[in-house]
């Protein structure tokens, strides 16, 4: 059975359209109008495998942060859909990634309860704006909304770091390496992985 999903949402702030294939090969088609953020995404299809179309826009006059955290939104709801009942899944993954400077450890647990522990950006980070447009605390906010709608368990530690470019790029990499564990099909796994039997 096909782990996709393809979701749209409009509000008066932002419109996104959004398709993904859990079992791809990490193609990906980004458009936010958020360079720095289409960045991103494509560091987090790359490495997960997930193949993301995102065709997202807003009222990026006033800020970035309506389109960013809409489309955050979206591709939780759509990892949330794709994976169904997330049978036969390995369910856990974990990475740490360095980039440079940068280091960050992500830990994935696709529990279906929503929970985020974001630690060790250093201070400042949060005020920085990568790229001119995109501040550091959308990073933390954009793992916020993609955990709520996807029903993650997820603990992102920035463990080093200096440039906030590879600060940011690293969690994202991190997390794009830990999910790719964790929504793996595991053939030694029968049903659900939990002793409750959903997830």
């Amino acid at each position: 059975m096909a782990r996709t999903a393809s979701l749209q949402r409009e509000t008066s702030e932002s419109r996104v359209s959004l398709s993904l294939d859990l079992d791809g090969t990490g193609e990906n088609n980004i458009s936010t109008t958020v360079p720095f953020f289409d960045h991103m995404l494509t560091a987090l299809s790359k490495h997960s495998l997930i193949d993301l179309t995102v065709d997202s826009s807003g009222d990026t006059d006033i800020d970035v942060h309506h389109t960013v955290e809409d489309t955050a939104i979206v591709f939780g709801q759509a990892l949330k859909e794709a994976l169904g009942d997330k049978a036969g899944i390995s369910r856990f993954g974990d990475a740490l990634v360095p980039l440079d400077d940068a280091l960050a450890r992500a830990v994935v647990d696709v529990s279906g309860r929503p929970y985020l522990v974001h630690t060790g950006e250093p201070e400042g980070f949060e005020n920085h704006l990568i790229g001119g447009h995109f501040a550091g605390s959308l990073v933390r906010h954009v793992f916020e909304a993609i955990i709520a709608h996807s029903g993650l368990t997820v603990h992102i530690t920035v463990m080093d770091g200096r440039d906030p470019h590879h600060i940011a790029e690293a969690q994202f990499k991190a997390f794009a390496r830990a999910l790719r564990k964790a929504i793996a099909k595991d053939d030694k796994v029968e049903g659900v992985p939990s002793t409750k039997g959903a997830l």
